[in-house]
């Protein structure tokens, strides 16, 4: 694939590693990088612990051009992504003044308590990401872009930062999928092609359904035609394995 903006997303909350939230966000941040040209080469669930929030934080700030995070900047206790951002940066954590102003301002009188106002308290030099999606806003600090974990909120909040990046080409996926085609069988020939095409990236994925098995071959990459020809010639392989292949992915 070729030299795309790489990303990083940073799930955080002990909610999801306990099995009570099932993430909702990753197949939408994946889709979406795809699209703007940047390619989300890892993603990673950590719990509320500061220590291993920071020290992960630093690690992939230093290693991708963009690190999203998910959760913990609500009003509770255990919301601590923003103060564990201030200390990976080694910057203070206060109020900014912008937020903490126009959230006085939407709340009733008296109901901007002390919890709220821990929404409006980030690492100074924020950039705040604001949506109607949510009184509250999230910020951007260097390549770092923290986002809410409530996904219809996060997903607003995405929104606002794809605005501002900078990407690539898109990176597209076309696929087939063979009915009655098993991975053992195709490994050897889906290998060759796989050599033949090092741009793409190629992956089998095997399905089952009430009425027949098979697998499903993906091709992804920023070079469409290249995609197309690689999966042309996974098609014709599984017709000469006496499958039935298909365009696209399998039904549900």
């Amino acid at each position: 694939m070729s030299e795309n903006p790489t990303a990083c997303l940073l799930v955080i909350g002990n909610e999801v590693l306990s099995g009570r939230t099932q993430d909702a966000n990753l197949n939408y941040v994946a889709k979406r990088l795809g699209e703007l040209g940047i390619a989300l080469r890892e993603a990673r669930v950590i719990p509320d612990v500061p220590a291993v929030i920071i020290g992960t934080v630093n690690e992939i700030r230093a290693r991708f051009d963009h690190v999203f995070t998910t959760g913990g900047i609500g009003p509770t206790h255990d919301d601590i992504t923003s103060e564990c951002i201030s200390a990976a940066f080694g910057v203070p954590w206060e109020i900014h003044q912008e937020a903490f102003a126009k959230m006085n301002a939407a709340y009733k009188t008296g109901d901007f308590n002390a919890a709220r106002q821990r929404m409006a308290t980030m690492p100074r030099g924020a950039t705040l990401i604001e949506t109607t999606a949510s009184i509250a806003p999230g910020f951007s600090i260097g390549n770092v872009h923290v986002l809410a974990g409530v996904p219809r909120i996060m997903q607003a909040q995405f929104e606002a930062v794809a605005a501002t990046l900078q990407g690539g080409l898109p990176i597209i996926m076309r696929a087939v999928h063979g009915k009655g085609v098993l991975e053992g069988a195709i490994a050897a020939g889906l290998s060759a092609i796989q050599d033949r095409y090092k741009t793409l990236d190629i992956g089998s994925y095997p399905y089952y359904r009430p009425a027949g098995g098979g697998v499903a071959i993906v091709a992804k990459g920023t070079d469409a035609p290249a995609a197309e020809a690689a999966i042309r010639e996974v098609a014709a392989l599984m017709q000469e394995l006496g499958g039935s292949p298909v365009p696209g992915e399998p039904p549900a």
